[in-house]
């Protein structure tokens, strides 16, 4: 049995004044999957993401998320979905600067009202997971590019949703470090079942994701794939591992 669709998108259009950027777009992403959406600049995926998150408003069509109609919540049921149930990535590190990196994710965890010591047990595993330990109490001044980018998606990991929402996750990190988050991203979604959807130019996301689909002409198609050798696969274990 195949799992629940965990975000449904059918006939979406999205228009800013005379430019179409989404034609009737029609995605599947389904719970524990691994979905990565790739397209040149300005096609249009992160506008999908934004609407797919609750963040905007489509022209057209109909969204389903976790079950809900997104388009027909109030605007306080939707901020609570998005508070509770999806992790946001965001190109950029969209870290407060006066915050340290568990502070960053600390904060993060009080608004679905979690208390003090789960979210920091949770934060300080995020972190652990991301490599990023020896620098929780940290400053994002003080950390590199990649190092911000990496608490992003430790901040995103530690609400344990049912979706990931990212957006050019691996932008500024090394490859070796890029498998091995991917990696941990395939860990999650098998372990508790998490979507992620996943916005990318990185075409190491597509040796780990199990659908790829391009943004072409502001509609999604989807991509043949080629089975994962098991070379590829032992490589993932030793990362997890």
């Amino acid at each position: 049995m195949s799992e629940p669709l965990a975000v449904r998108a059918r006939g979406v259009e999205r228009r800013f004044g005379d430019l179409h950027v989404l034609r009737g777009v029609d995605l599947d992403v389904r719970q524990g999957e691994l979905v990565a959406l790739f397209g040149p600049s300005g096609s249009g995926k992160t506008t999908l993401l934004n609407l797919i998150g609750a963040l905007d408003w489509p022209d057209a069509g109909e969204i389903t998320v976790l079950g809900q109609d997104i388009l027909r919540l109030s605007e306080s049921r939707r901020a609570a979905l998005r508070r509770t149930q999806i992790g946001f990535v965001f190109q950029g590190s969209s870290l407060l600067p006066t915050y340290t990196a568990l502070e960053n994710i600390d904060l993060a965890l009080r608004l679905p009202g979690l208390g003090y010591f789960e979210r920091r047990r949770r934060a300080k595993a995020a972190l652990a997971a991301m490599g990023l330990s020896a620098w929780a109490h940290h400053m994002p001044e003080e950390l590199s590019g990649g190092q911000r980018q990496r608490v992003v998606i430790a901040r995103a990991l530690a609400l344990q949703p049912r979706l990931i929402l990212a957006d050019e996750p691996t932008s500024g990190i090394d490859a070796g470090t890029v498998r091995r988050i991917l990696a941990l991203f395939r860990g999650v979604a098998q372990a508790q079942g998490t979507a992620f959807l996943i916005v990318s130019h990185d075409p190491l996301v597509a040796e780990y994701v199990d659908t790829v689909y391009d943004l072409v002409n502001g509609q999604v198609i989807q991509r043949q794939l080629t089975v994962k050798t098991a070379t590829q696969e032992r490589r993932d274990e030793a990362w997890v591992g």
